[in-house]
């Protein structure tokens, strides 16, 4: 048949590269699974982004698992970010079923058990590494991107950390913040204005509710020291292996602002840290995003826009990042396009807005004459996915329907006795195990309007001690001083006088007069 000759040309021609790379699955063509078609996907375009996508229980989760063992193969570190809960298990060897026989018996190959290098870590307090940043490492403008504020509320986050820089005040964690924008709009605002411009006390009291509304997400257990070092999560095992690097995030489904700031930061930080790589065998990092949705589904057009930024500009540094979803429109049409690698799991149609939703999904794929893409959209099995690359060239593959190759990885979670023995086993768990308060803004402020204090209830204790020192008088010189007295002093002067004149002859008509005095 030679559509089936040309279609198995195609996929030889397409899926098969002279660097490195690994095998994904094979080829499908109707319902034939085609001997000599295996799909592999090229190391060196690892670092150009990726897509997961599909409905409930198609295999998603399995397909992220069956990359991040190959590129961990590969001696590339991974990042998971595990929202459901079910990716520990690729520190532990899977186990042979039936399921898996059936589907070996199909495509080929031998399945060999493995566990995997795995490096659990947390954002709240779940057992594994915690991970931390301060605030003075977001700086003004993403900080102000993630609580969604406007140019002139920016504008004054700008300005407090101008003013913390300048006076040597580090901002480490959000009491540190929220102790500064207290400052700044009360005792400190004469001080600030003076050297900084005006600061309008509405703006202020915006930006404490909005990082309010971030600690009510549990950011107080995110922002802080020890803070995370990125070189710690591009670590190779004793092995050779690249570590994976599992983020247990299960409890932050309903606090999606918190883990988007989280994804922004780790991006910014990562873009900020490595050097610029150019083309590369291989990357230095991958980050897989599950349930990505959750990244996007209250993200600010600021914040959308920033994420996009980065997505760009972070392939040039080595790192790709790969979103895994229910429905590729979960993920913005700007970001969609910088993805080179989609894999596409089944679709269910059940309502009218599901068959414009699948139409909508076709059209983001390659045309191709072998495959109805919206039709098959919805008739693809478990474990089976339409996928389309870029090869080395940089030039995206023909659509393939591929049934995938099982995990070697255990495809269930972890005990709690197994999680127990790899976190005591960790040495970065001990490295980022204990808070760090050192003194900071909060401190440094709460020193300082103490001291003012202290210095206004010294003056007010001065003021009444030199009162009191100015009234210390004899009663006599009370009695002298006061009013009366003089005038009493005033009324005999001048009795006196009268009378001596009198007696000398010069009083006038007074000197005829008969003596009243009894004085003389």
């Amino acid at each position: 048949m030679a559509n089936k000759d040309t279609f198995v040309q195609s996929v030889k021609d397409n899926y098969t590269f002279k660097g490195e790379s690994f095998r994904i699955g094979t080829a499908v063509l109707g319902e034939e699974v085609l001997a000599g078609t295996d799909v592999f996907l090229p190391l060196k375009t690892m670092n150009r982004h990726g897509l997961i996508a599909g409905a409930t229980g198609t295999g998603k989760t399995k397909t992220l698992q069956l990359i991040a063992e190959a590129l961990s193969d590969a001696s590339v570190p991974v990042l998971l970010m595990d929202i459901k809960g079910d990716l520990s298990g690729i520190a532990a060897a899977g186990t042979v079923n039936k399921n898996i026989e059936e589907r070996l018996s199909k495509i080929g190959g031998e399945y060999k058990p493995a566990a995997f290098p795995v490096e659990l870590m947390t954002l709240s307090n779940e057992k594994g590494v915690r991970l931390r940043a301060t605030v003075s490492e977001f700086g003004p403008i993403l900080l102000s991107k993630i609580l969604d504020l406007n140019d002139t509320q920016e504008g004054i986050v700008s300005l407090i950390f101008k003013y913390c820089d300048d006076n040597k005040m580090p901002l480490l964690d959000l009491k540190d913040f929220i102790k500064v924008i207290q400052y700044v709009s009360n005792e400190g605002k004469k001080e600030i204005e003076a050297a900084y411009g005006k600061i309008a006390t509405t703006s202020t009291g915006t930006i404490l509710r909005k990082v309010i509304e971030l600690q009510q997400q549990g950011a107080d257990h995110f922002f802080g020291e020890p803070s995370f070092e990125i070189d710690d999560l591009m670590r190779i095992a004793d092995d050779g292996r690249g570590i994976i690097n599992v983020l247990r995030v299960t409890d932050m489904q309903n606090r999606h602002k918190l883990f988007s700031t989280f994804m922004l930061q780790m991006l910014a930080e990562l873009y900020a840290t490595l050097p610029e790589a150019g083309d590369m065998d291989k990357p230095k990092l991958v980050m897989f995003i599950d349930e990505a949705h959750l990244v996007f589904q209250e993200a600010t057009d600021a914040l959308l826009q920033q994420i996009e930024t980065i997505i760009k500009l972070i392939r040039s540094k080595g790192v790709g990042i790969f979103f895994c979803t229910q429905n590729p429109q979960d993920v913005p049409a700007a970001i969609l396009s910088q993805l080179g690698l989609k894999v596409q799991h089944a679709l269910r149609a059940f309502t009218a807005a599901d068959r414009k939703t699948i139409k909508q999904a076709a059209e983001n794929y390659p045309e191709t004459e072998y495959y109805k893409t919206d039709d098959l959209l919805t008739q693809l099995g478990i474990g089976e996915a339409l996928v389309t690359a870029l090869n080395e060239k940089g030039i995206p593959t023909p659509l393939v329907h591929t049934m995938l190759v099982p995990p070697r990885s255990r495809m269930d979670v972890l005990t709690d006795t197994e999680i127990d023995n790899l976190v005591n086993q960790s040495k970065l768990v001990k490295k980022y195990a204990n808070d760090e308060d050192r003194e900071s803004a909060c401190e440094i402020l709460a020193a300082k309007l103490e001291e003012a204090a202290q210095k206004s209830e010294q003056q007010a204790a001065d003021k009444p001690a030199k009162a009191s020192k100015k009234e210390e008088k004899s009663t006599l010189e009370k009695v002298l001083e006061s009013s009366v007295t003089k005038q009493i002093g005033r009324t005999a002067a001048s009795v006196i006088t009268r009378s001596l004149l009198g007696a000398l002859g010069l009083g006038g008509k007074s000197s005829s007069r008969k003596k009243t005095s009894s004085w003389f």
